[in-house]
């Protein structure tokens, strides 16, 4: 079903009257991304033809959008991760030739199908030039059209998987994102369908898995590269400063605003905005925020007039988005929004089979100056034996304590942080030699932990029991067990 009238909008496949709604007469259209049906969008001010293309298509076993015009097109794909575009060259407003320019801008790798009544070649040659996969002659022939974007589809997917190959070949291309493991494969294959276009992406993770890079990885790889990248950290902003932070604020707008404050929205426009934690947004601003994305124009603070907002929103957080709508704490309206294409970041306890790529990186940025040049094995096995709770944000924190004590160029167990030595309570037990390595390895570190104590007090016994927390009973038998002193 197509969405084409400006006062319905669509959820979860039903219409309904947008004067009901909270948002006004502004169609908002539900991500059709967990369809598993190919989406091509029509874009034909013509409605009797648009309606009958639609009909075509989903006879075909294709999902339709409709657009009469380019710019509710351009506005619809924020919202839609189309597979294909069939593009009306003569249309009022924004025509074909700039539509199919801008969406090659953002949108570089969809496949546009050119409608034309007129076959005229110089204008033809034109929109090849500018990007166009094909175009059809009107009347168009049902046959013609079927085939064109079946077509169409094939060589977009041969190209896709052309782009996965290179990038297993040479890496992975994004940035700084490690991983050969399944479940990165599976990121970088999402990435590689969501980053060329200009759609909203919801990024959930647990602390620590990298949502930034992600994020990164999405600006770099997309249309909107050549602007800038904006990340703010909704959970590190007070609620009082949320607005001031995202909207800006005129010089005097409130107490203690003695300059103008450029907020990050304004900020962001022709970039991409990163919302990190955006379900610690208070209601207030979700509102605001669900206004900015339906209007793209921002107002600071003590501000008398409208400024431009255009920027590709990428959200992320580590909450369930689902559960915060149904508890009541973030609008439903709002997620739809951003919930358009979601990326799930595996927790670095379900691809261990990534750390040793991942200590190798952190290795050579953290030991550049040539202090530390390789793990121990007896190391990797306790890099691979934890469970990791902080991810690769705690992996990276490990290996710097790691290289700053490490001697000999060498990183071994007895250099980690002692928290990564042996299970957290109510974790799992790791495989049986880890259990054997767990005792003697904390016996190195208890061992080194109190030979530092008797340096730091000059062998002063009840000194370094205090500063050990023991009883100094304790410490004769902790001297005696390791052989410290006869």
């Amino acid at each position: 079903m197509s969405t084409t009238a400006s006062n319905l909008w669509y959820l979860d496949g039903v219409l309904e009257d947008a004067r009901d709604s909270p948002c006004g007469s502004v169609a908002i259209l539900v991500s059709r991304s967990k369809n598993t049906k190919p989406l091509i969008v029509v874009v034909e001010d013509d409605r009797r033809q648009r309606v009958l293309f639609e009909r075509w298509l989903e006879k075909a076993d294709y999902a339709t959008e409709g657009f009469e015009n380019g710019e509710s097109c351009l506005s619809g794909l924020r919202e839609l991760l189309a597979d294909a575009v069939v593009l009306d060259l003569q249309m009022p407003g924004m025509g074909g030739q700039k539509t199919l320019e801008r969406l090659k801008a953002h949108h570089p790798q969809l496949p546009v199908i050119i409608l034309t009544a007129v076959a005229d070649v110089e204008q033809v040659v034109t929109t090849i030039k500018a990007g166009a996969y094909d175009y059809l002659v009107k009347p168009v022939d049902r046959t013609k059209l079927l085939t064109t974007i079946r077509n169409a589809l094939e060589k977009n997917q041969m190209a896709l998987r052309l782009t996965q190959l290179e990038r297993t070949v040479e890496g992975t291309g994004y940035r700084e994102i490690i991983g050969d493991s399944p479940a990165m494969q599976r990121v970088f294959r999402a990435l590689d369908r969501a980053a060329p276009s200009d759609v909203t992406v919801l990024i959930y993770g647990e602390s620590g898995t990298g949502k930034e890079l992600v994020a990164h990885a999405l600006h770099h790889h997309s249309g909107w590269k050549d602007g800038p990248f904006v990340a703010i950290n909704c959970a590190a902003i007070p609620e009082s400063l949320q607005e001031s932070e995202l909207f800006g604020h005129e010089k005097g707008a409130f107490t203690g605003a003695v300059t103008q404050n450029i907020g990050r929205f304004e900020q962001a426009h022709h970039g991409t905005l990163l919302l990190d934690e955006v379900a610690e947004l208070s209601p207030s601003l979700q509102a605001k925020l669900l206004r900015v994305l339906q209007e793209r124009v921002i107002r600071r603070l003590g501000g008398q007039r409208d400024i431009p907002s255009n920027f590709r929103l990428v959200a992320a957080t580590h909450r369930d988005l689902d559960e915060e709508v149904k508890a009541g704490r973030f609008r439903e309206d709002l997620f739809f929004r951003i919930a358009v294409f979601d990326l799930n970041l595996p927790p670095l306890r379900d691809r261990k089979e990534d750390i040793p790529a991942l200590v190798a990186k952190f290795l050579s940025d953290l030991g550049a100056d040539g202090h530390v040049s390789r793990v121990s094995p007896e190391a990797m096995e306790v890099f691979m034996a934890h469970r990791w709770p902080g991810n690769v944000r705690e992996l990276e924190n490990a290996l710097q304590r790691a290289v700053v004590v490490a001697n000999d160029g060498v990183i071994r167990p007895d250099d980690l942080p002692a928290r990564i030595l042996t299970p957290k309570d109510g974790e799992p037990a790791s495989r049986e030699r880890t259990e054997i390595r767990a005792a003697p390895l904390l016996d190195h570190v208890e061992k080194r932990t109190i030979e530092e104590a008797l340096d730091r007090t000059g062998g002063n016994l009840a000194g370094a029991a205090r500063q050990l927390g023991i009883a100094r009973a304790t410490l004769y038998r902790k001297l005696k067990k390791y052989g410290l002193r006869s």
